[in-house]
């Protein structure tokens, strides 16, 4: 793993509505580093997530990204920038009035205007290929099961082969065999692409199966981190009720 940070949060502060969701947040990502960040419902994990893409501003604290403090980009530097970000959210987000095949090819037309049809094709089937779903592309999102939605809202973010990956609950919703073909597909995509990823989970064994680092996030603070092995010999029983 390289050592270069795509991401570097420093002294991250949000409050909302009163109350002090982040405080104080310094974190990193490497270069093709899986970062899993795990903590209870209102930790402040999915806020962190919405400041690094620019869906909130925090109060205090700089985010860069690629070396670039997102608070001094322009517009359109923004939005380039944003291409280089995947963000699986948790519903998959797919449209249910588009085709699998649509659904794929929505950003590329977005962002890629000038790609021709044999273009198009090969990196639709590309994607379906890397989801394990080579066949899906005629298919409603209706008539996906929930791990497959899951896999095609993964295709869709990828297609645009990004260099950072945000994923927002990836199994959540999911059986615990799907859950774990998603963790595993998670790291394979990682492997194969070099993507750093921030994982937001509660979902122990996904936690164990992708990470390269855990961060514990507590009412909005970064209280432990380190690899899943030094964290689940913790003494800390906050900590510990995580892992048992």
């Amino acid at each position: 793993m390289d050592n270069e940070a795509v991401v570097r949060i420093k002294g991250l502060n949000k409050t909302f509505k009163g109350n002090h969701i982040l405080k104080d947040v310094n974190l990193e990502i490497k270069k093709a580093e899986n970062v899993v960040v795990l903590g209870k419902s209102g930790s402040g994990k999915s806020t962190l997530i919405k400041c690094m893409v620019g869906l909130m501003s925090p109060d205090e604290g700089e985010i860069c990204i690629f070396g670039k403090d997102m608070a001094d980009v322009e517009y359109a530097e923004l939005n380039q920038l944003r291409i280089k970000i995947g963000f699986l959210f948790q519903g998959g987000a797919l449209y249910d009035s588009m085709t699998v095949y649509d659904n794929l090819a929505f950003p590329l037309r977005h962002h890629k205007k000038n790609l021709g049809k044999d273009n198009l094709d090969a990196l639709i089937n590309e994607v379906l290929e890397n989801v394990g779903l080579p066949e899906a592309g005629n298919q409603m999102p209706a008539e996906l099961s929930g791990g497959m939605s899951k896999r095609i809202g993964l295709a869709r973010t990828l297609i645009l082969k990004p260099e950072i990956m945000l994923y927002d609950e990836p199994t959540s919703g999911l059986d615990t065999a799907t859950a774990k073909e998603i963790s595993q597909l998670i790291l394979d995509l990682q492997r194969k692409y070099k993507i750093s990823s921030l994982i937001i989970t509660h979902d122990i064994t996904c936690a164990k199966m992708t990470a390269d680092r855990i961060v514990m996030l507590k009412e909005g603070t970064i209280v432990a981190e380190g690899s899943f092995e030094e964290l689940v010999k913790s003494d800390d029983e906050w900590i510990k009720s995580f892992f048992f």
